[in-house]
């Protein structure tokens, strides 16, 4: 493991706080790469529960910022909220932080926030819906904001 890994894994264990800006698509649309920031602490003694965003360390060192969908025998389960397919089995240890809350345009909203836990959890029962729901949305925005126009509907183009 290299230093840096060792001082983010060491900064949380101690109880700090980390801000930080999450790029990739994996957790859209919580997080939009430039957009967005995750607030994470360290998990201490609690252990994430379902639903919860998390941050680990694959073992190949690559922190990643995903959701816990379920705990099996083997070990931890996680979820991109832009993806179906789960990850693992993961180690209680490869769990270093939890997120707090995020900000987005300058506001900070907490994970206790009721709206966010029911979209969170409205979202992770969708999973195995995500994808027909993805295509059925690309389909009704390719139709509707034609290529070639700036993104300007004109229902008169549909009549030529």
């Amino acid at each position: 493991m290299k230093d840096s890994e060792k001082d983010i894994d060491k900064l949380l264990a101690c109880g700090n706080v980390l801000r930080i800006k999450p790029y990739g698509y994996s957790m859209y649309p919580m997080f939009v790469p430039g957009r967005d920031e995750a607030i994470i602490r360290g998990k201490g003694r609690e252990s994430a529960r379902r639903g919860d965003v998390v941050l680990y360390r694959r073992k190949n060192g690559m922190l990643v910022l995903h959701r816990l969908h379920h705990r099996g025998r083997e070990g931890l389960y996680m979820v991109g909220d832009n993806q179906v397919k789960t990850e693992g089995p993961l180690s209680e240890g490869q769990v270093i932080g939890i997120l707090d809350g995020f900000i987005r345009n300058g506001k900070y909203i907490s994970t206790g926030n009721i709206l966010y836990k029911a979209l969170s959890g409205i979202w992770l029962f969708m999973r195995p819906f995500r994808r027909p729901f993805q295509l059925a949305a690309a389909w009704i925005k390719k139709k509707t904001f034609k290529r070639g126009n700036g993104g300007v509907y004109e229902p008169e183009a549909d009549k030529k």
